[in-house]
C-alpha cells in the first residue's frame, strides 16, 4: 500500500498512515485505507482493527488541498468525498470487528472523519483535533451529520462554524473521544483494548458491531452533504481560501465584493 501500512499481530489488524509530512488524504490513501479495512473484516484470524499514525506529530491534516485546488474540480472533488465519506462509511458498517482509532497529533478535517469513523476514539495527551474547514471556505459537510449527535447541536454549531482547534481534554468532556492517555502509552493502551475486543466471542461481537452499526447508522444522510461540499468548493471563495490558505495570508472572498 502506497502512504499505508497494514500489519496484523496478536489478532489485531494495524491499518497505519505514513505519509509525510501531514497524512493527506488523496484518492491512493483513501483507497488503500478502505482496503485495509476491507482486507481486516474479511480475515477471520483479525477480531480487532487499529488505525493509527507513524507521524508523531499529526494524525492526518485532512484531504489533500492541491487535489481540492485541481483543475477538474467539481470531479476531482466528488470522487474524494464518495472515498473519503461512502466507501470509508461503508468498510466501517461491514467490518463485523471493533475499530479502534488511536490519534497522536493532529487530526483535522478529513483526519477528524477518520477517526470519528471508527468505534472508539483513543487520544494522547498532546493530540489537537478541529473542523477548519469553514476557514477557508468549504464546509466540514459530514461533521454536520456526526457531530450534533455527539456533542449536542449548540456545542456542535460553534465547533464548526468558528473552525477553532482543540485539545484531547476537552476532546473527551465533549465525548468525542473515549479515552485520554500519555503519548507513550497510546500504542500500548490501543493495543490492550484491541486485545480486550480480540477476546470475546467473534460471533457475539460480529453481531453486537453489526447491531450496533445499523442502530447508529448515517449513511442515509451522506449523499445530501456530499453534494453541499461539491457545490461549495466549486465556488470562487473556497479557490481563494485554499489559495490564501496555500500562501500564508488573509483571504479575500469574492462573495464580498457583490
Amino acid at each position: 500500500m502506497s502512504g499505508v501500512r497494514y500489519e496484523v499481530n496478536n489478532r489485531v489488524a494495524e491499518i497505519i498512515l505514513a505519509k509525510p509530512p501531514l497524512n493527506s488524504l488523496d484518492l491512493d490513501i483513501l483507497g488503500d485505507i478502505v482496503d485495509g479495512l476491507k482486507r481486516a473484516g474479511a480475515d477471520d484470524n483479525v477480531r480487532a482493527v487499529i488505525l493509527r499514525s507513524e507521524l508523531s506529530k499529526t494524525f492526518s491534516a485532512g484531504l489533500d488541498l492541491a487535489g481540492v485546488l485541481g483543475t477538474d474540480n467539481r470531479l476531482h472533488v466528488h470522487k474524494l468525498l464518495e472515498r473519503l465519506y461512502i466507501d470509508l462509511a461503508d468498510a466501517q458498517y461491514n467490518l463485523g470487528k471493533p475499530s479502534i482509532a488511536a490519534i497522536s497529533g493532529a487530526a483535522r478535517g478529513g483526519g477528524m472523519t477518520l477517526a470519528i469513523s471508527c468505534n472508539v476514539i483513543l487520544s494522547a495527551e498532546t493530540a489537537s483535533f478541529g473542523y477548519p474547514e469553514i476557514n477557508v471556505a468549504l464546509l466540514p459537510a459530514i461533521h454536520f451529520i456526526h457531530l450534533p449527535r455527539i456533542v449536542g447541536r449548540h456545542r456542535a454549531f460553534e465547533l464548526l462554524m468558528t473552525g477553532r482547534s482543540f485539545g484531547a481534554q476537552e476532546a473527551m468532556e465533549l465525548g468525542i473521544v473515549s479515552r485520554v492517555v500519555s503519548d507513550a502509552k497510546l500504542l500500548d493502551e490501543a493495543r490492550s483494548l484491541a486485545d480486550v475486543f480480540a477476546g470475546k466471542s467473534p460471533l457475539a461481537m460480529r453481531f453486537a458491531h453489526n447491531s450496533f452499526m445499523r442502530f447508529n447508522d448515517y449513511r442515509q444522510d451522506i449523499g445530501h452533504v456530499t453534494e453541499a461540499f461539491c457545490t461549495v468548493a466549486a465556488a470562487p471563495d473556497a479557490r481563494e481560501g485554499l489559495a490564501a490558505f496555500l500562501e500564508k495570508r488573509e483571504p479575500k472572498w469574492p462573495s464580498e465584493e457583490r
